[in-house]
């Protein structure tokens, strides 16, 4: 019988983990991941800790196989590898991050008695601030948190960010597991166990009050507005990945830029998408760039637009974002990507991806203490594609920052549902800091998110179009903007420490 139960968590915890997937956008089924976790945890407690640790791992392979496979569309559409090295890389990509589950389950199972209740959830937001901040410069996907954004416990998000906001998640389905197993000893008459009905209540209560309190904290207004509203338009040129940098389409791409700005000059600030320009800055700006900024002078007009910059001495190349018109300045891409804008573990990666024909970009980060640009009076946080997906990016100019901006590229995935996941990351980014985020993109989706996270406004995917409205810059400081991520991962940390000493001390006096 206990080799059957086995299978059968086995069989499942893949499945477990395609639910965790449909928690996120652009599915939206935000209780699924509370389900998907309250499985996993039960799984955990029924076997050793190498069999916790293996239904962490088949965990993890459901939720990654199913959640970041579009990495595919990236490697075969536009890398240039073909349908072999493009299935095996994206194999070993899902492989690797379906550690990390494995890891947690091994972790918990090593707990014991009342501390699991608590230890369990702390595990788990260990492990993915190691996954999502820490390790090959961190991926943050499928994180629990971003698919609470609909839920009470986004109340929790401008407080305490995505890792205090997921570990009340986790909590959450810790207990429920606790209190599902309080059920089924009632019910089988085990006596022994009718002396815990109190605290199961008392249990209940705690969950009642946790999510309550979530659900008043989404009514809390952190930030104030500061000034008239302003009217912005982000321009979607909608140019396919495979020909965006051929040489033969430079031209036409800078003159639909062109054109798609000039028509809405009468916006206080215009947008272009990542490295919209598919050359370096010294090669356009004389006789592209430089008229086309007296052009948004002349109307009154901010340009925030993103190209590549070169410099020679010494020889380095970064991912940047200009502004032109009334303000002048550039900022350099502080957080590369992975595997995309710089190779990680050296020389073996370039290795593998050379002999699949795999060309990737090679820049080099900013410096993390950047002026702010400003645009429409007031200055902004620049966030470049992949940067949107760290809070302690979009806090690092506040409270000077009025309003977040984020230029990125996500035709690189095709009609995946990568974009979707990524717009609901940008939009965390507006709830923690309490201001508006205009996301400009170049095949979608384009959106413009209030300082509640909600969606504004978004221009359809695969289309060439322009997403005008209005915004309020917005001044102050959310609690999660003056503390960021250490406070609650040092509660983390401390929690683990304490339940372990406590756990051990109870196991030594039995």
């Amino acid at each position: 019988m206990q080799h059957s139960n086995s299978k059968y968590w086995d069989f499942c915890a893949p499945i477990a983990g395609l639910l965790l997937t449909l928690s996120f956008a652009p599915f939206d089924y935000s209780y699924l991941a509370l389900a998907a976790l309250v499985f996993l945890f039960a799984a955990w407690q029924n076997g050793s800790a190498k069999r916790a640790a293996l239904r962490g791992y088949l965990f993890g392979l459901g939720a990654f196989g199913s959640g970041v496979s579009w990495v595919y569309i990236s490697m075969h559409d536009f890398g240039g590898a073909g349908v072999l090295g493009s299935s095996v890389l994206t194999g070993l990509f899902v492989a690797f991050w379906a550690l990390f589950p494995a890891l947690a389950g091994y972790l918990s199972a090593k707990t014991n008695g009342q501390s699991r209740i608590m230890l369990v959830p702390v595990i788990w937001i260990l492990v993915e601030y190691l996954r999502g901040y820490w390790l090959l410069n961190g991926f943050p996907w499928l994180q629990i948190a971003y698919s609470q954004l609909e839920t009470p416990l986004a109340g929790y998000i401008p407080v305490m960010g995505v890792y205090g906001t997921g570990f009340i998640l986790a909590l959450t389905a810790s207990v429920v597991v606790e209190i599902v197993r309080g059920v089924a000893a009632y019910c089988s008459d085990d006596f022994s166990r009718l002396g815990r009905l109190a605290s199961h209540l008392q249990l209940i209560m705690m969950l009642v009050i946790l999510w309550s309190a979530g659900g008043l904290l989404r009514h809390q207004t952190w930030t104030h507005e500061i000034g008239q509203p302003i009217r912005v338009s982000m321009i979607q040129g909608n140019i396919a990945q495979d020909q965006k940098w051929r040489p033969e389409n430079k031209i036409n791409t800078l003159l639909k830029y062109k054109k798609m700005t000039e028509a809405h000059w009468d916006s206080t600030i215009i947008i272009w998408p990542e490295t919209a320009i598919p050359a370096y800055l010294d090669q356009v700006n004389d006789a592209f760039l430089v008229p086309l900024g007296n052009d948004a002078k002349l109307h009154h007009t901010d340009l925030i637009i993103s190209v590549p910059v070169q410099e020679v001495a010494p020889k380095k190349s970064f991912n940047a974002v200009i502004t032109l018109g009334r303000e002048q300045g550039i900022y350099r891409k502080t957080h590369l990507l992975p595997f995309g804008e710089y190779l990680p573990l050296q020389p073996l990666s370039g290795f593998v991806l050379n002999t699949i024909n795999i060309r990737l970009g090679d820049f080099t980060p900013g410096a993390n203490n950047q002026p702010l640009l400003k645009a429409g009076g007031y200055p902004f946080i620049t966030l470049i594609c992949y940067e949107d997906a760290f809070g302690d990016l979009s806090i690092r100019g506040l409270p000077d920052a009025a309003f977040l901006v984020n230029v990125t590229n996500d035709g690189w995935f095709g009609d995946s549902i990568e974009p979707h996941q990524h717009l609901q990351m940008a939009s965390m980014r507006a709830l923690e800091t309490g201001r508006f985020l205009l996301r400009s993109t170049n095949t979608g989706v384009t959106a413009i998110v209030s300082p509640k996270g909600e969606i504004i406004s978004q221009a359809p995917l695969f289309e060439e179009t322009a997403l005008t409205g209005t915004i309020i810059p917005m001044g102050g400081m959310t609690p999660y903007a003056r503390w960021g991520d250490k406070p609650v991962i040092g509660l983390m940390v401390i929690l683990s420490l304490a339940l372990l000493g406590y756990a051990r001390f109870f196991k030594l006096i039995e």
